[in-house]
């Protein structure tokens, strides 16, 4: 798995999006217990923190230890360092495995052993995520000339599968149907700018030129979705149990 987030981890947890309640209370509807889950790849700890509030222990793993630093605290929540493909969890452990914005970093085949072995008879597996966003047109065309042209070819391979939704990666469990749902916020340009700062792409394009992309785009962007504006972020939902 590759770590490209344990740089400006306190940004990360700051600026990225969060998930609507709506989604936490679809899951909670469907769950058949509540001792125990398991939040993998759980890098500032958000979805740790909304489910701790139905569960009697949650166990939140990253391999940023800088992510984990500045996670979410509450009492029933553990976290360490561990991959997601290899953890000392025990067998027939969780009444819920979730990943959010975060599998499609994992080997797959591993990671989905390690669920299986992990996860309760009667357990659930989720997966979270969001797209890309949209606000005002202007707006969305100069964030689409951005991410296809500026950054374009410092996005990792793996941003495919965000591409497609997660609808192209493996998925073997029985599929449970979930609504769609969206998160919408009125975002302040210095919250895009912050988000926008969080992308990898933005890193990777950083550390090979030493200079800041947001540049070609700052002044246009500005201008485009003023002081204050309304994003989307639509929300990736994947449901399963085991087979």
């Amino acid at each position: 798995m590759k770590d490209n987030f344990s740089s400006r981890s306190e940004a990360y947890s700051r600026y990225r999006p969060k998930y609507p309640p709506e989604v936490y209370e679809f899951l909670k509807a469907q769950l058949n217990g509540h001792e125990k889950a398991w939040d993998c790849g759980t890098g500032s700890g958000q979805v740790a923190g909304e489910i701790s509030s139905y569960f009697n222990k949650v166990e939140g793993t990253d391999i940023s230890s800088n992510q984990i630093k500045n996670a979410v605290k509450r009492e029933n929540i553990h976290y360490s360092v561990q991959p997601a493909e290899k953890t000392d969890f025990p067998d027939n452990y969780f009444d819920l495995i979730i990943t959010a914005q975060a599998i499609h970093w994992f080997n797959f085949n591993e990671f989905y052993s390690e669920v299986k072995r992990c996860l309760k008879p009667d357990g659930l597996f989720a997966i979270l995520g969001y797209g890309l966003f949209s606000s005002n047109p202007e707006t969305n065309k100069i964030i689409g000339h951005f991410y296809d042209n500026i950054i374009g070819p410092f996005w990792d391979s793996e941003r495919k599968y965000l591409e497609d939704n997660y609808r192209s990666i493996p998925f073997p469990f029985s599929e449970i149907e979930t609504p769609e749902f969206d998160q919408k916020y009125n975002w302040k340009i210095g919250q895009l700018l912050g988000y926008l700062r969080t992308w990898s792409a933005v890193k990777h394009f950083e550390k090979v030129n030493h200079d800041d992309p947001l540049q070609f785009i700052d002044k246009d962007l500005r201008k485009a979705f003023g002081n204050i504006n309304e994003v989307t972020f639509p929300i990736l939902f994947r449901l399963g149990k085991l087979t």
